[in-house]
């Protein structure tokens, strides 16, 4: 008798056990289920079953569909908004609380175009892809509530590898401004949505407008100082002045005038050819008959005198498309500067050939002093001299070169400089054969 209930309760023993394992089996295929967000099917586990079973799986199935849902919806939310901001012209940014991108539109890619390259943006922490304190501390005020509506933010440089020569040390200025929204998931958490305008080329031109302003004022300030200083003494001491005094006192108002007035008509041309409408008139141009009359008619300045003015043009050039006038005006502003600073006994020569790809290739060589190989880079800007008061003793305004660039640049060609100093300089300017 005994023996037998031993026997019995082996049996039970082991159908609960093996029953056990089948629960353990079925609770490890629904954590999975939960897991990877896949419904769990009763018959994956034969062996379990039940009421109390049947209504967690139930229950559990429902959740996982519920959350399937939710995520769809999500993607799909997120996918319209990608569909809606993604052609802006604006960058649009949006972020979870943890700072991790749920959203960057094509614009954001192209103001962080190394970022992008490297890694797909979605997912991944804020900090990972755009650096800056700036930013993230107004990021942070948008969580507060306490952000300005918009806000200038300067970014450290951050080009692309193909871009990071010609774009080295460049900064990147934003208008950044941001808002906080509800979650699609339908949690208690709130997104950040921000908004980013590159406004770089804007505060480019408004630092070259502060700094060509204190330049004109500058500039015009001294031969006005002079005037002025010259004219009060002549109307206060005229009766008592020796009459030599004040013929020179005389002379020297004039010749600051002649400067003030050369520096104003440089910048009225320099004012129209950066306008919409530079008065570009093209016509057909015999163009080595053009730099050779030009020659001539330098041979018989004053400045001139001394000087020998030498040619080597290329026969093969025939007529381009240019603007006579202004190309003329171009080329007397590179003579006029090769006759200024060389001494009396100087070579200048001009010389036109093919410079290939469709081009003309225009130099202007001289044996002067040359250009220091600092100033070198800088001297087609405006206001810009390599001897400050060597150049003003002489009349220059410092835009000339400016103007010389913008001229050819009309023109479709380009500008360049060659020296090595002590032993002369040569300016290049290319224009387009056809």
């Amino acid at each position: 008798m005994l023996f037998a209930i031993i026997i019995i309760l082996g049996i039970a023993l082991c159908v609960a056990l093996l029953q056990i394992a089948q629960y353990r089996r079925a609770a490890r295929g629904l954590s999975q289920a939960i897991i990877t967000k896949q419904p769990f099917l009763r018959e994956d586990i034969p062996g379990a079953s039940g009421p109390h079973w049947d209504a967690l799986v139930s229950e559990t199935n429902d959740l996982i569909s519920e959350n399937i849902r939710l995520r769809q919806l999500r993607t799909s939310q997120l996918a319209q908004l990608d569909a809606t901001l993604g052609s802006l012209q604006e960058a649009v940014l949006l972020v979870d609380r943890d700072n991790r991108i749920l959203l960057a539109n094509q614009a954001l890619q192209a103001l962080f175009p190394r970022a992008a390259a490297n890694t797909n943006l979605l997912h991944h922490r804020l900090e990972t892809i755009i650096h800056g304190a700036a930013f993230f501390e107004y990021v942070e005020a948008v969580r507060r509530g306490t952000a300005r509506p918009q806000h200038e933010i300067e970014f450290p440089s951050t080009p692309s590898p193909a871009a990071a020569t010609s774009r080295a040390g460049r900064h990147l200025w934003l208008e950044v401004t941001g808002t906080t929204i509800p979650a699609l998931t339908g949690d208690d958490e709130a997104w950040a949505l921000f908004v980013l305008h590159d406004i770089t080329k804007q505060k480019k031109l408004e630092a070259v407008r502060k700094e060509f302003v204190a330049n004109v004022s500058h500039e015009l300030r001294t031969p006005l100082s002079i005037i002025k200083g010259y004219a009060e003494t002549l109307v206060d001491g005229h009766v008592d002045m020796p009459e030599a005094d004040r013929d020179r006192f005389l002379r020297t108002i004039e010749r600051h005038a002649e400067r003030l007035n050369s520096l104003i008509e440089d910048l009225l041309t320099l004012s129209r050819l950066e306008s919409a409408n530079a008065g570009l008139r093209r016509e057909p141009v015999a163009f080595t008959k053009l730099l050779a009359t030009i020659l001539d008619d330098y041979r018989a300045r004053p400045a001139a005198a001394g000087r020998r003015l030498g040619h080597d043009f290329d026969p093969a050039i025939g007529e381009l498309q240019l603007d006579p006038l202004k190309i003329t005006q171009a080329l007397e502003n590179l003579l006029d500067n090769a006759l200024k600073y060389t001494p009396p006994t100087a070579l200048v020569q001009v010389s036109a050939r093919r410079a290939g790809a469709g081009m003309i290739e225009v130099a202007v060589r001289d044996n002067g002093p040359g250009i220091p190989a600092a100033d070198l880079p800088h001297i087609f800007e405006r206001f810009y001299r390599v001897d400050k008061g060597r150049s003003r003793d002489k009349g220059g305004t410092g835009l000339g070169l400016s103007i010389v660039k913008h001229i050819v640049q009309l023109h479709g060609g380009q500008v360049r400089a060659e020296s090595t100093e002590g032993q002369g300089s040569v300016f290049y300017f290319t224009l387009p054969e056809k």
